[in-house]
């Protein structure tokens, strides 16, 4: 860990995430710091913790509300799953909902949707048909159901989504009512915690984090179920949110934006690219703990752009406009290499679009500790080409 302008950065610092984080703090903000899997976001860089004292930002929590990644440890026998990890993965791409704007293939009825605020707040009214619909959907992008065996030669099953369309609308809905903009350099809108829109923003995000918990338990339910498994272990964390927390002797609302909370002890679980590991870990008391406001990485980070990966094709003409920095024959090497049956992805969610998770991790070793290691043996996310408006 590093200080820069007094900021605490953990990582390889990327000076214009660093920048950014600068000026966020400049917007009325107590504390904030970059974990290693840094990189510039919208307003506030992804990777990002930044506290405040009786305000929350808006879009620091983000677009993608209760963005978070569950693991549970299943009891299945992991020689038959590998070796018949083709029809699985076939059977988890056919029941579970990857894509654009998905309906749940199944009806999900939950207790979630009794709660009172649906029908207190009107725009928590206007959302809750789509809500319903998708609850349980994984999207696109870098969001994933992933299989994995551990150094116990134990299963695990890994997911990684938030809370879809509905944090979406509530994120664009407060900024427009803040008067803010939609973009990388915009302003962060932020709110005092006891006005009228602060209230309201905070009933909506807690909302959205029951939501998107919901939609990652059904999920892993719905695999353990194609396993023919029992869940043994879970563990589960949102990595885009705010939590009421008291650091340095203040009461804080600290946003996490691309940042995994660890305090001392709690577990948590943080996926690498498709083709590398993936670790349970916890974190540690120590002062470069209570530095990074206990939080560590969300994962390993990209390091480079989408379109910088793939490459960018007329979907009218099929004509190139622009090569790739990804070679595909390179990303499927690597993936036979892993012994990775793969459904899904595409060359901007490749091993070579992000950094190596060991490095990363390595950043942040006098704040947490390994306590597992999962090898991925099947990857499920949209097909390729998908652009999802709810991922992070």
């Amino acid at each position: 860990m590093q200080l820069i302008n007094n900021i605490p950065v953990w990582g390889d610092p990327l000076l214009e995430a660093v920048e950014q984080m600068k000026t966020a703090l400049q917007y009325d903000a107590f504390a904030g710091c970059l974990m290693a899997d840094h990189h510039i976001g919208y307003s506030v860089p992804v990777g990002g913790v930044i506290a405040y004292e009786n305000k929350i930002c808006v879009n620091g929590v983000g677009f993608d509300i209760a963005c978070g990644n569950k693991a549970v440890r299943v009891d299945a026998d992991p020689n038959y799953l590998i070796s018949n990890i083709y029809r699985t993965m076939n059977e988890v791409q056919k029941n579970i909902s990857f894509g654009v704007g998905r309906k749940n293939k199944e009806k999900v009825e939950h207790p979630l949707f009794d709660d009172p605020l649906w029908e207190e707040i009107p725009l928590l009214r206007s959302l809750k048909s789509k809500a319903y619909e998708q609850l349980g959907t994984v999207g696109s992008g870098n969001h994933y159901v992933d299989l994995f065996i551990d150094e116990l030669n134990r299963v695990w099953i890994g997911v990684h989504f938030g809370s879809r369309g509905l944090g979406h609308s509530i994120c664009t809905h407060f900024i427009k009512e803040g008067g803010g903009k939609d973009g990388v350099h915009a302003a962060p809108v932020i709110f005092d915690e006891n006005s009228d829109l602060g209230q309201q923003y905070l009933k909506c995000m807690e909302l959205a984090g029951k939501y998107a918990y919901a939609g990652r338990d059904w999920v892993c339910e719905r695999v353990a179920k194609i396993l023919r498994a029992s869940i043994q272990e879970e563990i589960h964390n949102h990595h885009n949110f705010a939590w009421k927390e008291n650091h340095f002797g203040k009461d804080l609302w600290v946003v996490r934006k691309g940042a995994t909370p660890a305090f001392p002890n709690q577990k948590g679980f943080v996926g690498g690219s498709m083709g590398d590991i993936s670790v349970i870990l916890e974190g540690k008391d120590t002062e470069e703990a209570q530095k990074g406001l206990y939080s560590t990485v969300h994962g390993a980070g990209r390091q480079m752009g989408r379109i910088q990966a793939k490459g960018k094709v007329c979907r009218r003409t099929g004509k190139v406009l622009k090569e790739g920095l990804v070679n595909k024959q390179a990303h499927e090497d690597w993936m036979t290499k892993a012994q990775v049956e793969l459904r899904g992805g595409g060359l901007d969610e490749s091993p070579f679009a992000y950094k190596r998770i060991e490095h990363v991790l390595n950043s942040h070793n006098g704040s947490i500790r390994i306590l597992h290691t999962l090898k991925p043996i099947g990857v499920c996310m949209a097909s390729e080409n998908e652009f999802d408006p709810y991922k992070d």
